[in-house]
This record gives C-alpha cells, structure tokens and sequence, in this order.
C-alpha cells in the first residue's frame, strides 16, 4: 500500500481512538454505569464500523475511485486496529491506575445486567450463580483479559472488514 494510503488509514485510526477514549472517558465522568449500557455498546460497534467505510472510501477517493479488495481491507483494519488500541490503552489506564475502584463499580453493574438478562431468558438459578461467580472471580481489566477482548474485537470487526472490502472494492480496469 502507498505511503499516503496508509497516512489517510493512520488519521483516521487516531481519530477513532480519540472518540472512542473520549466516549470512555465521559461515560466514566457522567455515568459510570453507561458502560455496561447495551445501547451505548452499539453505538460504539456501528462507530467503529463507520470510520473503518470512511477510510475505505477516503482510500477510493485518492486512487480516483479505484481500490483494491487488498487496498481496501487493508485501510480498514489499519483504522481499526489504531482506533481500539488506543481505546484500550485509555481503559487500562483509566481502570488500573487511575481509578481501581471504578473497575470494581462496573463489574458490579456487569453482574447486575448479566443477571438482569439470564433472568429475562428464564435461565436457570444454578446457571446465574454460576456466571456470576466466574464474572467475580475474573479482573476485567488485566492485561490478559484485555488482550483476549482486543484479540476478540479484532477477529469480529475483520470480519466486518472483510465485508465492507468486498463490496467496496473496484479494480482500475487500465492497471490490470
């Protein structure tokens, strides 16, 4: 990929990560229990998304319309991938050594929604007490436990990744 290809792809990554720290970072300000909310995770997904299309598409613009399945997943998880290690890095700092007791508030309303949840599904007791035992006894926000989510996201929106590089590619007709 070119150089200035890979520059548009980095811009906007870090302009990801800067929004998504900021929604952290305010959610934790405002209303810590924002985090554990459903709906604001879904924002986050569909932003993610979004500024991954606008690099591909910022990506077609400079080669005049013209990008590469290649070209275009490329700019993709390249803005992808800055945008949620940034974000990550926010959340490590923020609930490891700004604020240790935040983290212990938001695995409590995790448990809360998490019960909350199995309940409306009619899950059975022994199963609750199960998962919620596993929920307490895990740190969400060791390094390990951080690395496995990123590593998830990462698996997930590649996927979406791929798609959105299928649909937006076109090949120049005169480099073939």
């Amino acid at each position: 990929m070119e150089k200035p290809l890979k520059s548009i792809a980095v811009n906007y990554g870090l302009y990801l990560g800067v929004l998504l720290a900021l929604i952290t970072v305010l959610a934790y300000a405002v209303n810590i229990e924002l985090l554990t909310n459903m709906w604001v995770g879904i924002l986050i997904i569909i932003i993610i998304i979004v500024f991954g299309i606008i690099s591909v598409a910022k990506i077609k613009q400079v080669k005049n319309g013209f990008a590469s399945f290649k070209e275009a997943f490329t700019s993709y998880f390249i803005t992808v991938i800055i945008g949620l290690l940034i974000s990550t890095l926010v959340s490590f700092l923020l609930f490891n050594f700004i604020d240790t007791d935040a983290a212990e508030v938001l695995k409590e309303k995790t448990i809360e929604k998490t019960v909350e949840m199995l309940e409306g599904f009619n899950t059975p007791s022994d199963v609750i007490a199960q998962t919620v035992e596993q929920i307490e006894s895990q740190n969400q926000y060791s390094i390990g436990n951080i690395f496995k989510g990123l590593a998830g996201y990462l698996v997930f929106f590649s996927i979406i990744g791929l798609i959105v590089a299928a649909v937006m590619k076109k090949n120049n007709p005169d480099a073939e």
